[in-house]
């Protein structure tokens, strides 16, 4: 016995989507039904455990036998289920290291990360069957009690064993779509060092963050007080029956002379900027009630474990294009900043004032609580926060790449990039508040918008109309920062050439490091670092401008499969971050006994003991991997009682 591929069907009344999958198990009713598997590609074999029937001793020692793989689409959940089913306890699971995931293979071939859309796309013979939702709905939660079904909360094999012989038979397929994948693959292998990668995620993911209960559960409460007075106020001013409703909302503004067709966040930031004064109020109280961010406290209180840890927040090669991780459950790429001075202080507060306490020190309780999320997050067992961070990873990458050498000095001598970017730009000596200070936001935000072939349309997506520049200082802006890096312009087209030479001659061609490859109706960007960045079905196609085009397969912005144009500064686009995250994960290694429980973007973060130097992380986080030679790396970090952005 070599390989395992294994699929299971479960129960609990927990909702997944919600907990995620350790807080799932952790449910008393959480049971395993059928256990589908095959052995080194053998025939497909269902155990049907919810009615006795007992999972072979020899495939129950294999799944404790690190020399047998175990593979499983979305594998973690398997994984972690069987952990619960095997008797670990909470914090204690399977060993990751001889676990493979075809949803990790599917996603580094640039394809979906869904098993139904990963079967059809590639033409499977043996499909994901349709009625699986059906079937999980009706057989792996609890179902509602109606006079029909005599009352009962959930439906066991028993209540319709016509469909529960389907459920197996969906089982079966399952194991026989995932093998199908692997098959279908198999000319195009993981390589080492990326499922390496992948049990280091499965191992942070595993270990967990800490979780204050104490002060999720008092924050939930504040806000909820909050809530009812805002609603309340609201009520009070404008006499709707329910003031949280967009509809009555609008007609009520209308009524008042403010005519808007939408009120999401950014329509009733422009609203509050110049509405009529006896308006203001209303929107206020309207922008402080759709507070999003405080949500996720109770994101926190769904998933959190037995043991204060919120488990499963990485999604590995989530983003497809680029491999970089995804977030999941409570979603640590999108916490709001923290601003206060007196974080400590607020914390205390939620946890032992009333709301109208805390209402009369801070003018809104809902801003409070959004800056505190962070704060939720805590080390354990009397340990320390270490947070380090990459500093301009992705500007120091381009330049890199590119050879910008201006760029390059700057780095080398800890100057500050936006600085020297106005300068470079406009001319003159620009110092962070001090000699030309106010060029300095021009600079960051030709930084942040023109790096990928962007042009005016993408300054002002990145909000420099509301920054103060003018519609009429865009384009020289755009061509200012063009002029000062001719070597990454050059780098958008070198590229563009290369990619357009390989898909056409069906050949390899390289250009400042990176390989591109055309072959078995692929194209592959192999990187530095040796991974390769995958596209399907490339063509040459006609753009809108009526220009050369480079098309491809994946999944586009409305989430489907479909055809999507690049062109080679998107394409330098996803090298940049790609190899930026290949930086995350080799530094990530280098860490790896350090205890890392969370990473956001390009920043670590460490449980540490409280005799470890910060100052020791971020010397070994700004090693540079040994393919990236030249390259300039800064790390910086701090120390924290609760997770925070210094």
């Amino acid at each position: 016995m070599k390989n395992i591929s294994i699929d299971i069907e479960t129960y609990s009344s927990a909702d997944l989507t919600k907990t995620g999958v350790y807080r799932y198990v952790e449910s008393p009713d959480f049971e395993i039904l059928l256990f589908g598997y095959s052995v080194d590609g053998g025939e497909v074999e269902v155990i049907d455990l919810a009615v006795g029937e007992k999972i072979p001793e020899e495939i129950v020692s294999a799944l404790t036998d690190d020399s047998i793989l175990k593979w499983a689409f979305n594998a973690s959940f398997e994984r972690v289920c069987l952990s619960r089913w095997l008797g670990y306890e909470t914090g204690e699971y399977l060993d990751p290291s001889s676990w493979r995931c075809s949803m990790v293979w599917s996603a580094y071939m640039g394809l979906p990360l869904s098993l139904e859309s990963v079967g059809a796309i590639l033409g499977l013979e043996q499909q994901k069957m349709r009625e699986g939702k059906d079937l999980i709905r009706f057989f792996s939660k609890p179902c509602r009690p109606t006079i029909k079904n005599g009352g009962r909360t959930r439906n066991l094999y028993y209540h319709d064993e016509e469909k529960w012989e389907t459920f197996k038979a969906y089982n079966k397929r399952d194991v026989e779509t995932e093998m199908g994948i692997q098959k279908r693959l198999g000319k195009f292998p993981v390589p080492d060092e990326v499922w390496d990668e992948y049990h280091l995620s499965e191992e942070i993911n595993d270990r967990g963050i800490g979780v204050d209960t104490n002060f999720v559960s008092h924050a939930i409460a504040r806000d909820r007080d909050s809530s009812n007075d805002l609603r309340h106020r609201l009520q009070q001013l404008t006499a709707l029956t329910n003031p949280n409703s967009v509809v009555q909302m609008k007609e009520w503004l209308s009524g008042h002379g403010l005519e808007t067709e939408s009120l999401d966040k950014k329509a009733v930031i422009e609203l509050l900027k110049d509405c009529p004064e006896d308006l203001r109020e209303v929107l206020t109280i309207r922008q402080q009630l759709a507070k999003s961010s405080v949500r996720k406290y109770t994101a926190m209180e769904n998933a959190v474990c037995a043991d204060s840890r919120v488990r499963g927040m990485f999604q590995f090669y989530g983003a497809n294009r680029t491999g970089r991780f995804a977030g999941r459950l409570v979603q640590l790429q999108n916490l709001p900043q923290n601003h206060m001075e007196d974080l400590a202080d607020a914390r205390d507060m939620v946890c032992s004032l009333s709301y109208k306490a805390i209402s009369k020190k801070y003018d809104s309780v809902p801003d409070v609580l959004s800056e505190l999320v962070r704060t939720a997050f805590v080390p354990q067992d009397g340990r320390k926060f270490i947070v380090a961070d990459f500093s301009a990873i992705e500007a120091r990458v381009i330049a890199w790449f590119a050879g910008e050498e201006w760029r390059q000095k700057v780095f080398a001598d800890g100057g500050d990039i936006y600085c020297a970017s106005a300068s470079q730009m406009f001319k003159v000596p620009v110092v962070k508040n001090g000699e030309n200070g106010h060029l300095r936001q021009k600079g960051k935000i030709a930084e942040l918008a023109l790096g990928y072939g962007g042009s005016v349309g993408a300054l002002k997506a990145m909000g420099a109309i509301e920054m103060g520049l003018s519609e009429e200082e865009l384009q020289p802006l755009v061509n200012a920062w063009r002029n000062s890096n001719p070597n990454i312009v050059r780098f958008w087209w070198d590229v563009d050439s290369a990619v357009k030479r390989a898909i056409k001659q069906k050949t390899v061609t390289q250009t400042h490091g990176i390989t591109f490859t055309c072959k078995s109706g692929m194209l592959f960007i192999t990187l530095p670092s040796g991974r390769s960045l995958a596209y399907a079905k490339p063509r040459i196609g006609e753009n809108r401008f009526g220009g050369e085009s480079v098309t491809y397969e994946g999944v586009g912005m409305t989430k489907r499969w479909e055809r999507i144009e690049s062109y080679g500064p998107k394409f330098v686009e996803n090298i940049v971050q790609a190899t930026s995250r290949d930086i995350l994960m080799y530094a990530m290694n280098t860490l790896r006994c350090c205890s890392i429980v969370a990473h956001v973007h390009d920043e670590l973060i460490i449980e540490a003991d409280k005799g470890m130097s910060f100052d020791a992380v971020c010397k070994q986080m700004s090693r540079t991997p040994p393919w990236a030679p030249g390259l300039i790396l800064r790390a910086d970090g701090y120390e924290c009682e609760f997770y925070k952005k210094d």
